[in-house]
């Protein structure tokens, strides 16, 4: 329990990191092309991804999510001198809702694995094919 518990809190810190770096970028902007928000949304989506493949486990995800939601909405109050990292514009709005979004679609996607373990099993166990044969 104390390895699983260890590994929820580096996967919150790993979001955290990935979350923060994310939204700095997020506003970067070249041209009409919101570069910083598609690079910063495919980052914490692969994140999120790649833990959720490689752990199995949806509460290491969760934990991740939960670190990168939380240090986005702390960077993104008004600071002690006044600045704001996450000005209330429409990138940044859309910014707020694509990370949410992003945790939630990852959290909540469905564990395919019992699939893979259904193709694999040998052509001779699997029941036969009904139809008709195209030659």
């Amino acid at each position: 329990m104390l390895t699983r518990g260890l590994s929820w809190l580096a996967a919150a810190l790993v979001g955290a990191v990935y979350g923060v770096a994310a939204t700095i970028a997020h506003s970067f902007v070249l041209g009409w092309f919101p570069l910083g928000l598609i690079v910063g949304a495919i980052a914490c989506a692969a994140l999120l991804i790649a833990l959720r493949s490689l752990t199995g486990d949806r509460w290491a995800v969760l934990a991740a999510g939960i670190g990168m939601m939380a240090l986005i909405f702390v960077i993104s109050q008004r600071g002690p001198g006044g600045s704001v990292i996450v000005p209330d514009t429409l990138l940044g709005n859309i910014w707020m809702y694509a990370a949410a979004g992003i945790v939630v679609l990852v959290v909540a996607w469905p564990d395919l694995s019992h699939l893979r373990n259904i193709s694999a099993k040998p052509a001779a166990t699997r029941s036969p094919q009904v139809g008709p044969d195209v030659d």
